[in-house]
């Protein structure tokens, strides 16, 4: 009784990791560039369960699950639409491509191009932080900015500098820091294949219907382990206060 207490609250536990993710994407369906999370479960090592007393070759009555837990939390990398926001420092990334970030902790990169020019000319995104190009962070004199679709900035017609988009072999080893930056182990390659769109943002690719779905099959998911919970526990104080008296 004691193990399937533990079994029971171990998918309760699971389950409430699940539902915290769920949350957080439905808290980012509108931000710009999001990508969503999943929640992967994985069992614990199962149990081989046979007969005793039933000779020297106890028969196997088949494997028994003690239980589950969250492996990790995956994010889903896939793109999404377009906004048209008719921002002239608003960018879009067709493609696999993220902008470079410089932050205090180094290098990050980010699908959401919602960037802005601060006091001293640089452009930046919204935490304030510089938006780097191939040859460092941008400046951006008073003018009519431009971008074509591979990333050169020009300011009433004059270059200013090209925007830094890179593309990642394995998107799986961008870590989520945050701000809705990523961490990289490596600084990407230069992309190839990516093109940049302006006055254009990249939406969340969160359904928001799929997640209110997966929310209610977690919510009853946590409910029945609950349940069971509460069933092995009457029949725990049964077996301790009326068994235990015979």
């Amino acid at each position: 009784m004691i193990r399937g207490i533990y079994t029971a609250a171990s998918g309760m536990l699971a389950e409430t990791t699940r539902a915290d993710t769920i949350a957080n994407n439905l808290a980012n369906g509108n931000t710009a560039g999001y990508k969503k999370d999943i929640a992967i479960s994985k069992d614990f090592a199962s149990l081989l369960i046979q007969r005793i007393n039933d000779g020297p070759e106890a028969p196997v009555i088949g494997s028994l699950g003690v239980g589950t837990l969250i492996d990790e939390i995956a994010t889903i990398h896939d793109t999404s639409s377009m906004r048209s926001t008719g921002n002239p420092l608003d960018f879009a990334i067709e493609g696999r491509g993220y902008f470079a970030i410089q932050t205090a902790a180094g290098i990050r990169y980010t699908k959401n191009g919602t960037f802005t020019r601060n006091a001293r000319g640089e452009l930046v995104n919204s935490e304030g932080q510089q938006v780097l190009g191939t040859a460092g962070p941008i400046q951006l004199p008073n003018g009519m900015v431009s971008v074509n679709q591979d990333g050169v900035i020009s300011v009433d017609g004059q270059d200013v500098g090209t925007l830094r988009v890179v593309e990642f072999a394995n998107e799986r080893e961008l870590v989520k820091e945050g701000a809705n930056l990523f961490r990289a182990p490596n600084n990407g390659q230069a992309a190839t294949t990516s093109k940049v769109e302006q006055g254009y943002l990249e939406q969340s690719n969160v359904n928001v219907v799929s997640e209110m779905v997966n929310m209610i099959s977690g919510y009853r998911a946590y409910e029945a382990n609950a349940k069971t919970v509460q069933a092995h526990d009457e029949l725990l104080s049964k077996a301790v206060n009326d068994v235990g008296k015979v």
